[in-house]
Order: C-alpha cells, then sequence, then structure tokens
C-alpha cells in the first residue's frame, strides 16, 4: 500500500466526485481535513503588514511622486535617473501609481510619459488605465 499524500488524497477525492469508487475514504477524508487545517493555520499566521521590500517600495513611491510634483510631466527614465533606481524598478512602480490613480500615464510622440494625477479632476481621479 502507497503512503496516502496530499496529492494523492487530491486526486481520490477528485476521482470520487467524477463517480469513480475510491478505496479508503476515511483515510481520504482525514488526509483533506489535515491539509485544510494546515492551509488555515497558515493563512491565519500571515501578519497582513508589509514586506520589507514593500516598505521600501513605499518609500521610492513618494521620491517619485515628489520629483513629478516639480514637472508637469516625465519619462521613465528621466525619473529613474532623478531619483537614483533603474528602469525596471521605476517602470514597476510606476505602473502600481498608475493603477491606483495616483499618477496618470499619456503618450508624446510614441513615448510614455507621467504625471502625477489631478485630484479635482473627477476622471483622472478614477484609479487605472481606461481604454475607450
Amino acid at each position: 500500500m502507497t503512503k496516502l499524500t496530499y496529492v494523492n488524497a487530491i486526486n481520490a477525492a477528485l476521482r470520487a466526485l467524477n463517480g469513480e469508487e475510491i478505496e479508503n475514504k476515511a483515510e481520504v477524508a482525514e488526509k483533506l481535513i489535515a491539509l485544510g487545517q494546515s492551509l488555515e493555520k497558515r493563512n491565519a499566521s500571515k501578519s497582513g503588514k508589509p514586506t520589507k521590500k514593500q516598505g521600501e517600495n513605499e518609500g521610492i513611491k513618494s521620491q517619485i511622486a515628489d520629483f513629478l510634483r516639480g514637472v508637469p510631466s516625465a519619462k521613465c527614465g528621466d525619473i529613474a535617473n532623478a531619483i537614483g533606481i533603474s528602469g525596471q524598478k521605476c517602470s514597476a512602480l510606476l505602473s502600481q501609481m498608475v493603477k491606483s490613480g495616483e499618477v496618470v500615464k499619456s503618450e508624446e510622440k510614441r513615448t510614455s510619459v507621467f504625471a502625477l494625477a489631478d485630484e479635482d479632476d473627477p476622471v483622472q481621479a478614477l484609479p487605472g488605465e481606461l481604454s475607450v
């Protein structure tokens, strides 16, 4: 008899849902209950507070916002150079800021430029990019 792993228990449960007869129903049920309890325990232990990297990124986002306050709009590369981060990190953080509605993205001569969202403008205040 093979050891009943979580994977085997899940596969047995799926076969049972498809109408197949399975052996060791009680053992499969116990294994699935243990898996559920393990997942609940793991999820309960998550604190919900940001990771160290997420905290650092929040600081960088505020630097980006401070930079954008001083200019009408800027390219990602210009922002990255000004605050001393890589273009890739700047692009990722700007995407997050666009999705949250803090920053708006537009195109000038086929180049993406970014500006702080105007909180008084109801269209710009909506989070994310709108496509029509």
